[in-house]
């Protein structure tokens, strides 16, 4: 007989009925609203593939009107036969109508990519800016079709956000869904661009959201899933570039060549960073300096590029073709070099120039030159435990990508899905690892990042530096009437010694001078017309922003771990 009382038996029942009990509940009240939600991530990423897909025909489409070619695949190749003349002045019109679409609904003429999107999911809830990202979406699509040396990706996935914010607006979404609808568009347009839904889902989380939070999890694969099906419904089960066979390590002991190859890839995708970054403040500084309007400053970088294109026609467009020639080893020594130089020159004049495109497909170009000059060298020196040349090509390809991109998981894998050879996998890992570690220290964490600091948006410090930027002293402080407010006499005092913050600032600019004074608050102004004294609204106590910056964290944490 058993010995079990039977009331522990009777208890056992009762607390596994009322789990059963608590599990339908939660099945009855959330997930109707959880099915609901993967519904609309689905169609999220049906749209947002559809609208990569759309944007690579697009660039076909209008580069077989304006070039005349037949195969836009192969269009560097064609555009080499052509009349100098055309292949100068097509980049010229590019600028000119880029120039007068950025300029007149931007206002600022810069074009908004995936930094903006980053911006979007850390600081406004998941939302980009609608109408200056259709009109940056349509910037890049004549960049790309009529010369400009750039990436497609960017753009789409900016695109792919305005879808995402439209459905946000409409569905009244929260922060947390916001930016979980926002990671399931990016996630499909990366997924539908390569073919690669594992990548497409990775970017999202790793570059995007930038955690791997389990909620956003299942509807950010559901979404990639659905972009990748609606590409290989139109182009068919393809991938991007076509990679020869044998591709592997001659010996395991060729892996140490792969970590010299990253770390060379990482001081060449700062180089590609720092040259667009050099180009966009020599364009402003040149702008102003003769007086150029900003509507013609993409035509001026057609023009340059067209230059360039009459001698190197390599540089038009995304450069598919010519990294499916260093992929496939069809590229000398010298060829491979001098492609490089080239293709960063005009990337960098291209994004100077204020025209429109991304930085993820000249990436992979340069890091494929990059990685097939590194292999005819090693290879060369050390024949009898080297394998393919072209292998350092693609190792090449995934260190640069993942370098700027600061996405060494997804760009791995990226690479990984074009070629399904996992042991090819590991001189990609090898190398991506040491390209990330090295540029990581010498730029802001990566090109996005970089590029939101430039601007004075602190994202890659984390989120304790960047929430600070979200809350106005305002919605903060304590009003004259509170009861806990200072007193009046001793803010007046601290204005006129000059310490006072205005009631429009933010607590980023509020706590340096809590820091630098020691103080236990801070008068709040609102500042009036030239010679007349400020009007004092209230003040902001040191421990009001800790407490509101202590809670924002909580709940950052909170989201990125459930």
């Amino acid at each position: 007989m058993s010995s079990t009382p039977p009331g522990w038996i009777a208890a056992s029942v009762s607390r596994g009925q009322g789990n059963l009990r608590r599990a339908w509940l939660v099945l009855k009240l959330r997930g109707p609203s959880q099915v609901q939600f993967w519904f609309i991530a689905l169609f999220l990423g049906v749209a947002s593939g559809a609208a990569a897909v759309a944007f690579k025909v697009g660039i076909d489409l209008i580069q077989r009107t304006v070039y005349g070619t037949d195969d836009p695949a192969h269009l560097h190749s064609f555009v080499a036969g052509l009349h100098w003349s055309q292949i100068l002045i097509i980049p010229i019109i590019g600028g000119l109508i880029v120039g007068l679409i950025l300029n007149r609904i931007t206002g600022d003429g810069r074009v908004r990519s995936v930094a903006d999107v980053i911006e979007g999911a850390a600081l406004y809830e998941g939302r980009v800016e609608v109408r200056k990202g259709l009109a940056s979406a349509f910037a890049s699509l004549l960049t790309l079709s009529t010369g400009g040396s750039s990436g497609r990706e960017g753009p789409v996935v900016h695109l792919a956000g305005v879808i995402s914010t439209a459905i946000c607006r409409l569905i009244r979404a929260d922060g947390i869904t916001g930016r979980d609808l926002l990671g399931c568009a990016v996630a499909a347009a990366v997924s539908a661009s390569f073919n690669a839904p594992i990548a497409g889902a990775l970017f999202a989380l790793e570059v995007v959201l930038r955690h791997f939070a389990v909620h956003a999890f299942a509807p950010i694969v559901i979404a990639s899933v659905a972009g990748t099906v609606v590409n290989r419904l139109w182009f068919g089960d393809l991938t991007e570039f076509i990679l020869p066979q044998g591709t592997v390590l001659g010996f395991y002991v060729e892996l140490p060549a792969f970590l010299i190859l990253g770390l060379v890839c990482g001081l060449v995708a700062v180089v590609l960073m720092r040259s667009i970054f050099w180009a966009d403040s020599m364009g402003s500084h040149l702008q102003y300096r003769l007086h150029i309007p900003a509507s013609l400053r993409p035509a001026v970088a057609g023009a340059l590029l067209g230059l360039i294109a009459i001698f190197f026609p390599h540089i038009i467009g995304v450069g598919y073709e010519t990294t499916s020639a260093a992929l496939t080893g069809q590229l000398i020594l010298s060829e491979a070099i001098v492609f490089v130089i080239l293709k960063v020159a005009a990337v960098a004049v291209t994004m100077g120039g204020r025209m429109g495109g991304g930085v993820f497909s000249p990436s992979l170009m340069i890091g494929a030159l990059t990685g097939l000059a590194f292999g005819i060298i090693a290879t060369g020196v050390f024949p009898a435990v080297s394998g393919s040349g072209t292998l350092y090509a693609l190792a090449g390809m995934g260190a640069v990508a993942a370098a700027v991109l600061g996405a060494p998981i997804s760009t791995t894998l990226i690479v990984f899905e074009l070629t399904g050879d996992w042991q090819t996998g590991l001189a990609v890992m090898v190398a991506v690892s040491m390209s990330t570690a090295l540029a990581s220290r010498l730029v802001d964490r990566s090109f996005f990042l970089s590029q939101l600091e430039r601007r004075g948006v602190h994202l890659a410090a984390g989120p304790q530096a960047y929430l600070l930027g979200t809350f106005r002293v305002g919605t903060v402080m304590r009003f004259a009437a509170d009861p806990r407010a200072a007193a009046e006499k001793a803010c007046w005092d601290m204005i006129e010694a000059g310490t006072w913050i205005d009631v429009n600032a933010t607590l980023e600019q509020a706590m340096p001078i809590f820091e630098k004074g020691g103080h236990a608050f801070i008068p709040v102004v609102q500042m009036n017309e030239k010679g007349t004294a400020p009007d004092l609204r209230g003040a902001l106590f040191q421990v009001d922003a800790l407490r509101v910056l202590n809670r924002a964290l909580a709940a950052r944490a909170e989201e990125e771990h459930s």
